[in-house]
């Protein structure tokens, strides 16, 4: 198939997302190296994703099921893990459960139950993330932060799922001063995503259930940050950033 993205392009950005990767962490405080750059693939054709592949990607992101499936024998799975980013109908698990390291939208008791039992059928215990609609909108899936550690719990219970984290996609707004809470008065009239406050309000929620040390509950990836907001994500903690057209650029 050929590729339908530019691969300068393509490995220009690579080297610049982790230049940036690096230098928000290190204002963070951390190394880069404990930021995990995951390519967001949606779109994007198996021959591009394996020359991003063999120039220093080693996380992508699929976000349909049927799109995966297609791509799946074309990609070199010798050197990448394969995570699941998108909504996922619990139809749809029993496609994936042997194809993916991680599923990043678990936001229902009826989907993690559903992973579970497809994962017990191939003796696999699969790496989760809960979904924290951090926004409050309703618009989006997600779970609401205070229902977050009673949901936490009730999934806790299932063998063939360890719960790794969480993940967030902050509400999109006009902004103009990062630390504004109320974005309705921000004077930048370039569309963003509104980041810092809500980045704050997951990584408190994130320390919060780390300290409680809940059976099957390990607060080890914080997947938060996308090609507008991915280098604010890394200063507030984020370990996974989902870049899709910042490194992709557009097609040709």
């Amino acid at each position: 198939m050929e590729g339908k993205f530019s691969k300068e392009i393509v490995l220009e950005n690579i080297v610049s997302a982790k230049k940036k990767i690096d230098e928000a962490a290190r204002i963070g405080g951390r190394n880069g190296k404990d930021v995990t750059l995951l390519a967001a693939t949606k779109t994007v054709d198996a021959e591009t994703i394996n020359f991003a592949i063999d120039n220093g990607i080693n996380c992508i992101g699929e976000n349909r099921v049927q799109e995966l499936l297609e791509k799946y024998d074309a990609i070199n799975k010798e050197n990448v893990d394969i995570h699941f980013i998108g909504r996922l109908q619990t139809n749809k698990v029993k496609y994936i459960a042997d194809k993916v390291s991680m599923i990043h939208s678990v936001d229902s008791v009826k989907l993690a139950a559903e992973i579970n039992k497809q994962c017990a059928k191939i003796g696999k215990i699969m790496n989760v993330l809960v979904e924290v609609n951090i926004g409050e909108e309703e618009s989006k899936g997600g779970i609401s932060p205070d229902e977050l550690e009673n949901f936490l719990v009730e999934i806790s219970v299932f063998k063939n799922i360890k719960i790794v984290g969480l993940m967030c996609i902050p509400p999109k707004c006009e902004i103009g001063d990062f630390d504004n809470e109320n974005c309705e008065n921000g004077e930048n009239t370039k569309k963003s995503y509104k980041n810092q406050a809500f980045f704050k309000k997951i990584m408190k929620l994130f320390l919060d259930i780390s300290g409680k040390k809940l059976d099957n509950i390990y607060m080890q990836v914080l997947s938060m940050g996308m090609s507008d907001d991915y280098e604010q994500a890394v200063i507030e903690g984020s370990t996974i950033v989902r870049i899709g057209r910042g490194l992709f650029g557009s097609r040709i």
